[in-house]
Formats: structure tokens, C-alpha cells, sequence
């Protein structure tokens, strides 16, 4: 049985403004908040951890 979810991440974050240059994103703002938390919930304690997590988990991540 899968559960579904009560809230999706995005819902939380929706609110939050992106304080980056237009012109110097290259990610959604979404993107790097969902990346950052999940490697930080699997142990990544850096941000060379967390740019190894996005790297490592990229085809799982498109998926969701």
C-alpha cells in the first residue's frame, strides 16, 4: 500500500522568495531546497556532500 503525502514539499516552500540574479539561475530555486534536504536526511554534512548526493541520485531525482 503506498501512502500518499498530506503535503507536497513545494506547497511549504511556495512562499519563499528567490533572492538570486535572474540571469544567474540555472536551477529552480525548488530544485536546490529538495536536494539540499534529502542529502542532508541521508548524511551529507557539506556542500560538496550535498553537489555529490544531486550527482550520485540525478536519475532518481528526475523521476520525482
Amino acid at each position: 500500500m503506498k501512502l500518499k503525502p498530506k503535503h507536497k514539499l513545494v506547497e511549504y516552500f511556495s512562499e519563499l522568495e528567490d533572492p538570486r540574479i535572474e540571469r544567474s539561475k540555472r536551477h529552480k530555486l525548488i530544485d536546490i531546497l529538495t536536494i539540499t534536504l534529502l542529502a542532508v536526511i541521508c548524511g551529507a554534512d557539506s556542500w560538496v556532500g550535498i553537489e555529490s548526493f544531486g550527482k550520485a541520485k540525478l536519475k532518481w531525482l528526475k523521476r520525482i
